[in-house]
């Protein structure tokens, strides 16, 4: 039974492209800087919108510190020249703090605590690796052994999780592959121009003969991480990585990233009063807990979860972002919860457009709501794995 007092819509929804950590596009460039451009970009797609009624920003991240600490969400509503009174606090949820951002938001105004929102989520993994800084567990972790997977490396339990279901490597390079063929078909179709925000990089290069800084500029819109020259015979040759005898490699692991997205949500009252146009319904969201030596298979218990909040079938979504985290995970998840291959990432998903963590949950987001106008369809999902062991399922539905 649902207790929400109103209905929460999503009235803009962007992000945006996601450029490799380490190498990429955004080496150089700020997670708060790329937040900026994404609020900044949504804003503009309702300049009906009064930013003065907007409560609150909500915004995803996994390791909030350095660059994208001292709470990144109140810093880039700031930046992004919103009135002072526009709150932001930064959540972590791990890989689903964007989707986490997108739920907490729309829980406010289906609460009737409030009438217009920011979500969103932002990640460098240029600036800020995997695991943070200073990565710190807690002793006691180690003291049972069913306490230990706490600690694993995330490959290490894509490897248990490939053992466990039985999804060999060769299964894991196919869909690898199939990940990057359908993420180029999709860029080569148009298919992500309506949810990206071009981001204009600056790379700066001292030069010695002049002391001066020479500033170069270029516009980015689109994801750096599709290969066009992935082939099963090359992802073959590709060593695992996270163990002497496992299956699971760089090839079919999802790629570490740098990106961030934005949504504005707001109730049928602020439709009303500011002449928006709705995009998408919030419908539901279930996030489950599974034992952290098998992360992977958190989609397994959430997806049935978030399917039963919203009275609906599985056979009702008619196209399904589950997050790429790992091939093996990927499978084990479909497999197990009889996901249409055809309806799963159709533009390809992790392991070609890349991770940037904390921010995937929205960026998906906003890939559904826009994928759902353009092929006319009624209901979507967004669904991941959580480091730690837990599992984070959302359903949208196309106004």
């Amino acid at each position: 039974m649902s207790k929400q007092v109103q209905d929460a819509y999503i009235v803009a929804a962007t992000r945006t492209p996601i450029g490799k950590s380490g190498r990429g596009y955004f080496r150089n460039t700020r997670p708060d800087d790329l937040l900026v451009a994404a609020v900044q970009s949504a804003l503009r797609q309702v300049p009906t919108l009064d930013p003065k009624a907007i409560e609150d920003a909500i915004i995803g991240c996994s390791f909030p510190e350095g660059e994208q600490g001292v709470n990144m969400a109140r810093v880039a509503m700031v930046l992004a020249g919103l009135p002072h009174s526009v709150g932001g606090v930064t959540v972590n949820r791990f890989c689903a703090s964007g989707l986490t951002a997108l739920q907490m938001a729309a829980d406010r105004i289906r609460v009737g605590e409030a009438d217009v929102m920011i979500a969103g989520g932002a990640e460098s993994m240029s600036m800020v690796p995997m695991g943070g800084n200073k990565p710190s567990f807690n002793p006691t972790v180690f003291a049972k052994d069913e306490n230990v997977g706490i600690a694993y490396g995330m490959g290490l339990t894509a490897e248990k999780v490939a053992a466990q279901w039985k999804v060999g490597r060769e299964a894991q390079d196919a869909f690898a592959l199939q990940s990057h063929q359908r993420a180029l078909a999709a860029i080569a179709a148009g298919e992500f121009k309506d949810e990206m925000t071009p981001i204009e990089v600056f790379d700066r290069q001292p030069d010695l003969a002049s002391g001066q800084v020479k500033v170069k500029t270029r516009t980015v819109d689109i994801d750096e991480g599709p290969r066009p020259d992935a082939s099963l015979e090359g992802l073959a040759r590709l060593r695992p990585v996270f163990a002497a005898k496992g299956s699971v490699t760089a090839g079919n692991s999802s790629q570490t990233s740098d990106g961030a997205g934005a949504l504005i949500v707001v109730s049928e009252r602020a439709l009303k009063q500011f002449n928006l146009k709705p995009l998408a319904r919030f419908v539901s969201f279930a996030v489950r807990g599974v034992p952290p030596e098998i992360m992977g298979i958190g989609p397994i218990e959430a997806i049935p979860a978030a399917l039963k909040a919203a009275g609906l079938k599985l056979d009702d979504m008619g196209w399904i972002e589950l997050n790429e985290a790992f091939a093996a995970q990927s499978l084990a998840v479909m497999n197990t919860c009889g996901l249409d291959p055809a309806k799963v990432n159709p533009m390809g998903g992790a392991i070609a457009l890349g991770h940037p963590l904390g921010a995937t949950g929205a960026i998906r987001s906003a890939t559904v709501v826009h994928a759902l106008h353009r092929h006319q369809l009624k209901y979507g999902m967004v669904t991941m794995c959580v480091g730690m062991g837990q599992g984070a399922a959302g359903i949208l539905e196309r106004v």
